[in-house]
């Protein structure tokens, strides 16, 4: 059982995007996944753009723009991001441009973030996925400084596709230091476990962003 922290199964639910990006996805993959984010009582579900509109009723429907490289120019991540909201995404998870963070370019990230956030205004939550595991500690804290001017709502470790690796507990406390409890901090990518998403609780994630859900929350006592 995870005990790192003090959480219910409910109220861990109530922080998990429960996540279907895989390329193969199909739309019954997509019912299947609203049906049982439904039975876990999780907060949000999110998917591809490409598979919305989705009807998923009691639950927040979230996407991604410029995923999973982030190298899309910036205005297609705001058409992208604009577009989703349109059709229904109340949340939009976008991948900065990580080469810009690696060269230390953080004037480029932050005009990046900004076109999403002007495209999509506050019609829907921003959230800033920064691939932490291939960022150093000083540009992480760079980019989620630029993800909060930007006008961000949070800032995400990982894709999950990124070889560097996902979610780790170091950069979630570096994450959270950095934006001080003004912006949410969401980790994701490789959370496999109730321990794991517990240490990640701990290091100050307040959204997790997990594609097994259940296995995670069965982990957790009732």
């Amino acid at each position: 059982m995870a005990d790192s922290v003090s959480l219910t199964r409910s109220e861990v639910a109530a922080m998990i995007d429960h996540t279907l990006l895989a390329p193969e996805a199909t739309s019954a993959d997509v019912t299947a996944l609203v049906a049982e984010a439904r039975e876990l009582g999780v907060y949000a579900v999110c998917v591809s753009p490409a598979m919305l509109p989705v009807r998923a009723p009691g639950v927040v429907v979230a996407t991604v723009a410029g995923f999973p490289s982030g190298k899309h120019h910036s205005l297609i991540k705001g058409a992208e991001a604009r577009l989703a909201v349109d059709q229904g995404a109340a949340e939009v998870d976008m991948v900065i441009d990580i080469g810009a963070a690696v060269a230390g370019d953080y004037a480029a990230v932050l005009a990046d973030i900004i076109v999403v956030r002007e495209a999509i205004d506050q019609r829907a939550v921003l959230k800033v996925i920064i691939e932490s595991a291939a960022l150093t500690d000083a540009a992480i804290v760079e980019v989620c400084r630029a993800a909060e001017q930007a006008g961000a709502d949070f800032v995400k470790t990982s894709t999950g596709f990124h070889p560097a690796g996902g979610a780790g507990p170091h950069a979630v406390r570096l994450m959270a230091e950095t934006v001080g409890g003004r912006l949410g901090i969401k980790a994701s990518g490789g959370i496999r476990t109730a321990e794991a998403a517990a240490e990640l609780i701990t290091a100050g994630a307040t959204r997790l962003g997990l594609s097994r859900s259940r296995a995670v929350l069965d982990g957790f006592p009732e």
